[in-house]
């Protein structure tokens, strides 16, 4: 987890907190999330805790570059809960962030 930073901006302040995630798949792979105003105040979670994040990823484009990010949007903390215990170890491996190529493609290109 990183520091909570306060920001000024032309809507007034704002808060933000980042948090690194590693999945536990044959290839690890870590992954930034943020949490924006409200929801900082509803995390729970500590470094070392299993968790399940849903997010949304969001790309804007500043002076002909593209930034991505992925912003958080609700956090479950599964560390001491029975949906933990329902996670096989092969279940949680075989998480992927690519689409199966059986699934219909909702988007127009």
């Amino acid at each position: 987890m990183l520091p909570v930073q306060n920001i000024s901006s032309q809507k007034g302040q704002m808060k933000k907190l980042g948090f690194i995630v590693e999945t536990q798949a044959k290839f690890p792979r870590k992954i930034y999330f943020s949490l924006w105003n409200d929801k900082v105040e509803g995390f729970n979670s500590k470094t070392g805790d299993m968790v399940k994040v849903f997010f949304d990823l969001d790309s804007r484009e500043y002076n002909d570059r593209w930034y991505t990010e992925a912003k958080a949007w609700k956090v479950e903390n599964l560390s001491g809960t029975d949906d933990l215990n329902n996670l096989s170890a092969e279940k949680i491996e075989d998480v992927s962030f690519a689409s199966q190529k059986d699934e219909p493609d909702d988007l127009p290109f």
